[in-house]
This record gives C-alpha cells, structure tokens and sequence, in this order.
C-alpha cells in the first residue's frame, strides 16, 4: 500500500465482514441507482434490463481487469440524444446497433493499445485535457441536479427543496460524526432520512406499492428472438464516434482511482484491460436491450468519502443491482423503503397484492 494509503479502511484486496459487506454494497447501488435508471426512463428503454446490465457490465469489467480496479460501470449519459432519436426512427434494433458499436470502439482501442502500447494515448490525451473534458461533462448534468432539487411534475416545490437540503446536510453530518460502521454508510443514511422526510410531506406516493408484483422478468430485447439483427449504419455513424469522449472520461476515472488507491491502472492490470472491460459491459448491454454503460464517478466520489476501495464492495453492489432488477418494487420512484413498506403490508393483509399486468 502506497504511504499515503494508510488511512484506508478498506484496500482493494480486501473483504469486508458479511453484514458490513452488505451494507457497503448497498450504499454503492443506490449512490447509482437513480443515473442508470434515469437514462432508460428519458430515452424510452426498460429500466430493469439498464440496472441487470449494469451489474453484469461491472461483474465483466472486474472480471477482465482481473479483480485490481473498483469501478462500478453504469448507463451513460453521454448518448442521451442519439438514443432518443433512434428510438423514434428505427427503435431499439437500431440503438443496439450503436451501442454494440460503442462497444466494439473499446475493444479495438483495447487491441490498439496491447499491440503498440499508450504512449499514442499519452500524447493525445495527456492530463490536461482529459481533466476539462470531465470537467465539463460533470459540470453539464448540473442543471439536471438543480432541477431535481426543486421540481415536481415541472413546477417549483418548496418540499422537494428542503428535503434536498436535508438529505444533503444529514449526509455530511454523518460523514463528519459518525464513527465505526456507520460512518463507512453516511450516503445510505442520507438516503433513509431524506426518503423518511420525504414520506413524511407527502412526496411519495405509496399506490404503486400496493399495485405492484413481486418480482416482474424485465422485456430483454435479444437479437435472433425479439428482432432480426441488422447493421444500422446511421445509428453506428451518430454513436460510435461518442466513444472517444467516454474512453476520455474513462482515462480521468483511472487517473483519479489511480490517486484514490495509489495504484498505476494503466500498467497493472493495463489500459488494454480496463478498455476491453469496459467495451464488453457495453457489447452486453447492447445485446440484451440495456443502454451503453461507462464508469461511474458516483461511485468513486463515495470510495474517496468512505475510504472503502474494496473491489468485493463492488462486487456486491453489482450483485444486488442484478437481483433488484427483478424486483418490481425497488423499480418505481419511491425506491429504498418500498421494500419494506410492501414487506410489512403483505404481511398484515390477507389479500394478494393486485396485478399490473
């Protein structure tokens, strides 16, 4: 471990205890949750296939990577557009075509660099660019955070405000305060209370609770069973090219895990790895009808929080998207406490609960 590593928690190799485990790859889940369930909601795509490929994407890229790099890999934002305007024209047979494409970018890139090396990618993406670039990417979904903050149904709500505000400051107490266990789960319990609060004025709706099935098989979009394949040309022209921002957001994500871990990611396990990882989580996305996918800062702002680099802690959380992912309950808005609310009301209620089909 590197000198100025010694106050992590957690280091890269190793497992945490099974109820820490838990608790760790939870925080991990939801920290992501809401980005790679949101961008299938805005582009038209099933939400649960985006959650179970972002699981299997991270259990690949981990996998691949030979276990050394934490790094969760969810939907990515950077294709919103082209995805919304394919939906509309030549639906999801030609989404799939480019985020296979996006994919397939990776894994020649990958090639690229186990032949001839990144010293090509040093100098055309050296530190100082790759910093703006993330930057701005970072920077640009601002305006979605804002609007998150403050809005219901597109108007302003003082409630939806306070309740950010509250999530936002219990968070950093517990952070600053809280020591042992819980203060490795500040960002989960940041979540409980500001879910409590937000019950408590009235800002969930508890209906599609009641509603909902159980567990619900996602509409997995398969080539040679729901659709002929077929290269969609204007679809790999609008998205393939999107691959290089992502690899350059991808290369700050190593840099800073890099710093975070004290680890060179770029000589073991190797760009030509992490890219092929990465590549392969997006091919698989695309082939079951899930959006492209790319590391997530989210879930290395909350490695930095926690000092918990744990790639186990990943794993879990990878684990858990795949399984929530069949779980009609933990899809709806009112996420986290859902779960427990159907719990306890299936267990007080004779009737089964009503169907949604």
């Amino acid at each position: 471990m590197a000198e100025n590593q010694k106050d992590v928690v957690l280091d890269v190799d190793d497992k945490p205890a099974f109820g820490q485990w838990v608790g760790l790859s939870l925080q991990h889940m939801f920290s992501m949750f809401g980005s790679t369930v949101l961008v299938p909601l805005l582009v038209g795509l099933n939400p649960g296939i985006a959650l179970f490929s972002s699981g299997v994407g991270t259990l690949l890229h981990i996998l691949i990577t030979k276990r050394e790099i934490p790094a969760y890999m969810g939907s990515s934002f950077a294709f919103i557009v082209p995805m919304m305007s394919l939906m509309q024209t030549t639906g999801y047979p030609g989404v799939a075509a480019g985020v296979i494409s996006v994919g397939v970018i990776y894994l020649i890139i990958a090639g690229i660099v186990a032949m001839i090396g990144t010293d090509w990618i040093d100098k055309l993406l050296p530190p100082i660019v790759v910093g703006p670039i993330v930057m701005v990417i970072g920077l640009s979904l601002a305006p979605s955070a804002a609007q998150s903050a403050t809005l219901l149904n597109d108007k302003y709500d003082i409630r939806v405000f306070l309740v950010a505000m509250l999530t936002l400051g219990v968070t950093i107490l517990f952070n600053m305060k809280l020591r042992g266990f819980l203060g490795l789960i500040p960002i989960l319990l940041g979540i409980m209370v500001g879910y409590i609060a937000a019950a408590a004025v009235g800002l969930v709706d508890f209906k599609p609770v009641m509603e909902a099935s159980w567990f619900a098989m996602p509409d997995f979009e398969i080539p040679f069973v729901n659709y002929q394949p077929h290269l969609y040309w204007n679809a790999i022209i609008v998205m393939a090219p999107l691959a290089l921002v992502t690899i350059t957001e991808y290369l700050g994500h190593l840099m800073v895990l890099d710093d975070l871990t004290g680890r060179d990611y770029m000589k073991e396990p190797g760009l030509q790895r992490t890219l092929a990882g990465d590549g392969a989580a997006s091919v698989f996305a695309g082939l079951v009808g899930g959006p492209s996918v790319t590391s997530y800062g989210e879930n290395i702002g909350v490695m930095a929080i926690t000092k918990v680099h744990s790639v186990y802690v990943l794993i879990g959380a990878a684990i858990f998207a795949i399984l929530f992912s069949f779980v009609y309950l933990l899809m709806t808005r009112t996420v986290f406490l859902n779960f427990f609310y159907g719990l306890l009301y299936h267990l007080t209620k004779k009737q089964p609960p009503l169907s949604t089909s």
